[in-house]
């Protein structure tokens, strides 16, 4: 019996040893059709929507390639610029953009990111990073210390801060099964992990998923660029389109001082763990802090709001039958009343037709309407 055991745990083993071989084959493989950058992505920095009266709205981008629009050849086309643009249309305030993310960073470049972007005295910075130590086989734990620590830093100065968490990896072509169902599951975990760490340091999360829509998997021609690796320009636009309204939302709130209270339906809330597990499976799920019944905290922990999440739309109890209430304010739309908590707002223009953002072509860093 000892011995019929015994060849049982060696043929797993070996088995385990074959598998993980096939899975770093898989994985020097990916690397070598993925291009390392050649170029730089173009730069959007600037003053967008100059005409509008007001101090300049501070805006720093912050991550990785996704972040900075590795992939695109216009300044226009890039998620900073896209963002600034829907800010200061909604606003009606004019945006001056900074973009400090860095081709190629895993998390534990925010550090440097971070310390650049302070001189700025950001309003709001946004942070899409995570894919990087996805691929790299970073530390998760090490990864989303660097991540948390990054937003603490910029909310001790002052900064509402946005984090689009870590994207489905898996939705890379050039990576095939089985590495493609481990980096699924890897991004999922990440990201869920980059949301707890993220809301309780006083951030909000949107859920990228797989780059907000199964339409990256259906139709891979348009929304990735021609390396089969980093969104194409109506990739970039549907990302922006999902980070929008939770920017807008965060903005909005900084400026009532995080003081106010929104009524809100108790199907919107979880504690902060389930929120994140959650948001990993719908992609543009924002999620930030709530209160419940006055208190921060449950019996699972931090209480967390829910919203655009599709399970929740048109489903939410009347505001006076509940006793849940969010931290902060939001207003998605930059006037009129505050959106609901649980409905969709209106996102901007849509991918097909990427919010028109430059009249700075050449992305030398001048004004931008």
């Amino acid at each position: 019996m000892a011995r019929a055991a015994a060849g049982a745990t060696g043929v797993s083993v070996a088995l385990a040893a074959a598998g993980a071989g096939v899975l770093l084959g898989q994985a020097h493989q990916a690397r070598r059709i993925i291009p390392q950058a050649e170029a730089p992505p173009p730069r959007g920095d600037g003053v967008y929507g100059p005409r509008f009266p007001g101090r300049p709205i501070s805006m720093v981008i912050l991550g990785d390639s996704s972040a900075a629009g590795y992939g695109v050849h216009r300044p226009r086309e890039t998620p900073g610029a896209l963002l600034a643009t829907g800010v200061s249309r909604r606003l009606r305030r004019p945006v001056r953009l900074r973009r400090l993310a860095v081709v190629g960073a895993t998390s534990a470049g925010l550090p440097y990111q971070v310390e650049a972007a302070l001189e700025h005295r950001p309003d709001v910075a946004v942070i899409v990073v995570g894919g990087n130590d996805v691929t790299h086989a970073s530390a998760r734990a090490a990864a989303v210390r660097h991540l948390a620590d990054a937003v603490r830093r910029l909310r001790a100065a002052g900064a509402e801060v946005v984090v689009g968490t870590c994207p489905d990896i898996g939705a890379i072509r050039p990576i095939k099964p089985p590495l493609r169902w481990l980096a699924r599951h890897w991004s999922r975990q990440l990201a869920a992990a980059q949301t707890v760490a993220v809301v309780e340091a006083g951030g909000w999360t949107v859920s990228l998923g797989e780059l907000l829509s199964a339409r990256f998997v259906a139709d891979p021609v348009r929304m990735f660029s021609a390396d089969q690796f980093h969104p194409s320009a109506e990739g970039y636009a549907r990302a922006a389109a999902g980070l929008l309204p939770t920017v807008m939302s965060a903005l909005t709130a900084g400026a009532a001082g995080r003081g106010g209270a929104v009524p809100s339906g108790v199907e919107g809330v979880r504690s902060l763990p389930q929120a994140a597990k959650e948001a990993v499976k719908t992609a543009g799920t924002e999620i930030h802090a709530a209160r419940v019944d006055g208190r921060d905290r449950g019996p699972a922990g931090r209480w967390a709001m829910l919203r655009r999440h599709p399970w929740f739309e048109g489903r939410l109890r009347p505001p006076a039958a509940v006793g849940v209430t969010a931290v902060v304010e939001g207003n998605d739309t930059g006037g009129g009343a505050p959106a609901t908590p649980g409905e969709a707002p209106p996102l901007p223009a849509p991918a097909d037709h990427p919010v028109p953002v430059s009249t700075d072509p050449d992305g030398d860093g001048g004004t931008h309407d």
